[in-house]
């Protein structure tokens, strides 16, 4: 079973490109950060799936964040991920959320933020409205609009083993241009056949083979995926004395310590007088306030 993987491949007489990604652990630990209802655990899913798909694109170190904002009962959803695949995501809700909500139930009246950031150069960000009936249709038009390339994405979220999965794929057109709208067409009709237990369990030779075995597909080497929040103990008390002493003196002899919640990971950090005293004495000049 492949687990926690991205796989590109390539139609070599079509002139046109996909990906494969399969995630569980990956998935699971996203989810797990918050007592998320069910509809924005599949959200996430589906976000998790399409920043990977996204970040697989790129042609250069740096990372993608897929963002949605609105006015429904979630407010927020956001993926990051980087080169190397190195994934984190929360989301924001308020009230009940029924099961079968939809993106729009959801999401109310919004926009997906993609932003670009390169390691080296300019940062881009897109704004576009979240026009489709899933998320799957607001990602195709996107690269209909802004990237003017024939994209179709199949995203698929749900438990398989006793366990949630979350997967999808993406085929492309090759932006050099050569590639045949009859081509894409024939292998859209192909990757509709998928099913979403193939997608769960099928390692991606035996699943590229099941669904486009008349055509010559090429296979590159996998790459793995895998949740990095990026939090530690040592960020959390740098973000600390970046604060006036005064205000943190407060904020200590009101509840006796100060706590940092991740909520992308869900941990705490806490930090006693003495732990906070012990930051201020360590910290640079430029960083204390002197009273």
């Amino acid at each position: 079973m492949a687990n926690n993987v991205l796989n590109r491949y390539l139609f070599e007489d079509l002139s046109v490109r996909g990906e494969l990604v399969q995630l569980d652990e990956a998935y699971q630990r996203i989810i797990s950060s918050k007592e998320y209802p069910a509809a924005v655990q599949k959200l996430l899913g589906e976000l998790l799936v399409s920043t990977t798909l996204l970040t697989a694109t790129l042609k250069f170190e740096g990372s993608i964040t897929i963002q949605l904002q609105g006015d429904g009962p979630v407010s927020l959803a956001v993926i990051n991920g980087d080169h190397k695949q190195r994934i984190r995501g929360v989301a924001r809700w308020e009230g009940d959320i029924a099961d079968d909500a939809s993106l729009h139930d959801m999401m109310g009246k919004g926009h997906m933020v993609i932003t670009i950031e390169p390691k080296a150069g300019e940062r881009y960000q897109g704004v576009v409205g979240l026009e489709g009936d899933n998320l799957a249709e607001v990602l195709e038009g996107y690269f209909a609009n802004s990237e003017q390339l024939k994209t179709r994405l199949w995203i698929r979220t749900g438990e398989f083993e006793g366990k949630p999965h979350a997967a999808g794929m993406l085929i492309q057109v090759m932006p050099d241009g050569t590639g045949s709208p009859d081509d894409f067409e024939h292998l859209e009709q192909l990757t509709d056949t998928v099913k979403e237990e193939e997608l769960f369990s099928l390692e991606a030779n035996e699943l590229l083979y099941r669904l486009y075995n008349q055509d010559k597909v090429r296979l590159y080497e996998p790459q793995p995926v895998s949740f990095q929040c990026g939090c530690s103990r040592e960020r959390s008390g740098a973000a600390i004395v970046t604060l006036d002493r005064a205000e943190v003196n407060d904020m200590l002899s009101e509840s006796g310590s100060i706590s940092l919640h991740c909520d992308y990971c869900g941990t705490n950090y806490s930090f006693d007088e003495s732990d906070v005293a012990e930051l201020f004495e360590q910290a640079t000049p430029s960083n204390k306030t002197l009273h």
